[in-house]
């Protein structure tokens, strides 16, 4: 009888935390999409980097830092799946540079930019992150070697880097960062909503379902 009665409560208490786990999740993704909405205007801004047509189907916003090892292996799915949708999918880059020193690379991208090298220089400083980051740490005066054949004014790109318009675009991306609860890199919005759980399969599956929409 005892036994029966301590099975029949452990079954409960299993339930019952069961139960919270996926009441805290739903919660928790309700919140953060509500969220999202309320600043929408916040995932996108003029000066934002961005690849695919405007008025494309799936809208990916992703929140990068260039230091981060993970956004380093997400680029390329990233990148697979808009070059597999060519047409449906418009990908838009936000900077968030969380780790230290990164805030100086984010500007130099923002420089390349200038110049219409952004995606260019961008890719060869993710190809080359293990020279110029350190135990999480973003040392700068290494990113150099790896931008020197990409045809950049690289004396402009040093007097860009240090002014303050583009110190104001890195400014409004941390402050949308922080509005819309972005504390991590990388972190997505597929037409607005958050990813529910971190990760390539949600991400795709989020992905997959917004191209399985009737709805543009």
């Amino acid at each position: 009888m005892k036994k029966t009665l301590f099975i029949t409560v452990s079954v409960v208490l299993l339930l019952f935390f069961v139960g919270g786990v996926l009441y805290y999740k739903t919660e928790k993704t309700g919140q953060a999409e509500l969220l999202a909405e309320q600043n929408r205007a916040g995932l996108v801004r003029e000066h934002s980097p961005a690849l695919g047509p405007t008025a494309a189907k799936v809208r990916i916003v992703e929140f990068l830092d260039p230091a981060c090892g993970t956004c380093k292996n997400f680029y390329p799915f990233v990148k697979d799946m808009l070059n597999t949708n060519p047409d449906k999918m418009h990908v838009t880059l936000r900077y968030a540079p969380f780790h230290q020193n990164s805030d100086q690379v984010v500007a130099l991208l923002y420089a390349a930019d200038k110049q219409g090298k952004h995606w260019e220089t961008l890719e060869a400083l993710l190809a080359a992150q293990d020279d110029w980051v350190a135990n999480h740490v973003a040392q700068p005066e290494r990113v150099w070697r790896h931008i020197e054949g990409l045809g950049l004014n690289l004396d402009q790109l040093r007097a860009d880097m240090s002014s303050p318009a583009i110190a104001g675009q890195i400014k409004q991306d941390m402050a949308d960062a922080q509005t819309l609860n972005v504390s991590k890199t990388p972190e997505f919005f597929v037409n607005g909503k958050p990813l529910p759980s971190f990760g390539y399969e949600p991400l795709k599956e989020l992905v997959d379902a917004a191209l399985a929409s009737q709805y543009p």
